[in-house]
């Protein structure tokens, strides 16, 4: 009969289904068709293809639409569209805007000599120079007491940065594009997303659309602002210009709308930051690399994540399973998730590792084998008892962590003296959260090394979710790739590759101590005729 489909398998066609329509996707918004006919109706025709002068104004304004008046603060008279440039001009900020208030941009291409509002052939886009972000809090020397601050030649700010109320922040980038592709466009296929920058006008019988501004809102990054003060009458703007070509805008106007699509959801400027970090530091052919990878790297977890959770729901006894592996594993899923809440790290980042920490904890009782008892609100432990080869396998790791000890503790408490003398944090929680979390990540990996003794000890590894540790190793290497390809210092990359140092040792006991598959167990029945039975069966 039919042979039964593994969940595993039904996830991995999932995947692949999910990565060709989204490469499906992609070439849909990088590609537009073209114009068939040069000469035929359907055409639309670039008006940037008659070499017009174009010239290029920009104005302050306390209004998007520049009711309440507006100042202008650059014009290039001879606009030259495939010459970028990148200047800094100082913007006089209205006393609306110093009291927490908002300043918009006017960005206009028109005719030179004309006003842009004269000009009925200009077009235009408003941008939003001011965004509202809570204010960041003074780090300060747990020692001295004195406070550092971080914006030079900025006076300390006018509000009370303890306020959980968000203050006007300046925006001191502001990038524009514009599409120097002289592309034909058809009208019966034109891109919903290109039609609402798309401003058309009839010449003769054809139709002529006028240059493609854009204002890439994706450069607008947190180490960019400025928070403003009440004393604050001018601040600079680095006004940026350069070309873009038609398949990047299409993209770039999705990234956009989804960017702006979570921030009504919730997301922060914070969290919508690192969203567009993906896409502004890397190249598109290096972002579409990042997607495929980041894509096996998200199916190696969820398959790292099942057979993690198959593996210790069936477990029964700890025989040649460190506990004290665990017990650490546990601790440091939590430190780490309490130093990314403290951060005020991504909803995208604190969510799954609030997750793992929840299930982490879960393997600690599954591991000392804990149940819970409930007397109204008052909850009762009753630990188990352990059998002679789990006190044996527990009386090496007790060892094993003895010798470990020797080490670890004085590399930990000395980071955490030398952070609390040199360095400066918030508070004294964050300072603990911080050298909690330095010794996880510098010293973490020490603590595999346990489960390596006791394996030594007891000569044998089959007691080890081997599944859910390839699934991991996939995933490291996949770290390790990237850690060589974008520029990392040498510290990260050597913290990237010492846990394949401990997998490869893991590799090496399980060629050491192979399986006995012939061996029969407490049923009477071996591997082999286990495997044997089901074959028959299918």
């Amino acid at each position: 009969m039919f042979q039964k489909t593994s969940f595993t398998t039904l996830i991995v066609g999932v995947f692949v289904v999910y990565v060709l329509h989204t490469c499906w996707v992609m070439y849909g918004i990088v590609y537009t068709k073209p114009c068939d006919n040069p000469r035929g109706e359907n055409c639309i025709l670039p008006f940037l293809a008659e070499k017009p002068r174009l010239q290029l104004s920009i104005y302050t304004s306390l209004r998007p639409n520049a009711d309440g008046g507006h100042n202008l603060i650059l014009k290039a008279d001879d606009f030259d569209v495939s010459a970028k440039f990148e200047r800094i001009v100082n913007v006089s900020l209205p006393k609306k805007t110093r009291n927490n208030g908002t300043l918009y941009a006017l960005v206009f291409l028109h005719k030179p000599g004309v006003s842009p509002w004269q000009d009925p052939r200009q077009v235009h886009f408003v941008a939003q120079l001011t965004t509202y972000m809570l204010p960041k809090p003074a780090e300060v020397s747990l020692i001295s007491g004195d406070e550092q601050v971080e914006q030079q030649n900025q006076k300390p700010p006018s509000i009370d940065p303890t306020s959980d109320l968000p203050v006007s922040h300046w925006r001191s980038r502001l990038t524009l594009n514009v599409v120097d592709d002289h592309f034909l466009f058809d009208k019966e296929s034109l891109p919903s997303d290109v039609h609402r920058y798309l401003r058309v006008f009839q010449s003769g019988r054809r139709m002529v659309y006028l240059p493609l501004l854009f204002v890439d809102e994706l450069s607008n990054r947190v180490k960019d602002l400025v928070e403003i003060n009440g004393s604050s009458v001018e601040l600079p703007l680095t006004v940026a210009y350069d070309t873009i070509s038609l398949g990047r805008l299409r993209f770039w106007i999705h990234m956009q709308d989804a960017v702006y699509s979570l921030q009504q959801f919730g997301f922060t400027e914070k969290d919508a930051d690192e969203i567009k970090g993906i896409f502004v530091d890397t190249n598109l052919y290096f972002l579409a690399l990042t997607f495929f990878v980041a894509a096996f790297h998200l199916l190696f977890d969820f398959l790292a994540f099942k057979n993690d959770i198959s593996f210790w729901k069936q477990k029964k006894s700890m025989v040649g399973m460190s506990s004290k592996a665990v017990l650490w594993r546990c601790f440091s899923t939590i430190v780490i998730f309490f130093y990314l809440f403290d951060e005020q790290t991504s909803l995208l980042v604190l969510i799954p590792a609030g997750v793992g920490s929840m299930i982490e904890v879960w393997k600690v009782k599954k591991a000392l084998k804990i149940q819970v008892f409930w007397k109204g609100l008052k909850p009762s432990f009753l630990f188990g008892k352990l059998d002679e080869s789990e006190r044996r396998t527990e009386e090496y790791d007790t060892l094993a962590m003895r010798y470990l000890s020797y080490l670890l503790y004085p590399l930990c408490i000395g980071g955490a003296v030398y952070a609390l003398v040199f360095l400066r944090y918030k508070s004294w929680y964050s300072w603990l959260i911080n050298s909690l979390v330095n010794g996880v990540y510098a010293f973490g990996f020490l603590f595999m090394l346990p489960q390596l003794f006791v394996n030594y000890k007891l000569k044998s590894v089959a007691h080890l979710p081997w599944k859910a540790f390839m699934y991991k190793a996939f995933n490291t290497f996949i770290d390790d790739v990237f850690a060589f390809i974008i520029t990392m210092p040498t510290s990260h990359r050597l913290a990237c590759f010492r846990d394949d140092v401990v997998f490869l040792i893991y590799l090496y006991q399980r060629w050491l101590y192979p399986v006995d598959k012939t061996r029969v167990n407490e049923y009477g029945v071996s591997y082999d005729e286990k495997t044997k039975g089901k074959d028959h069966e299918d």
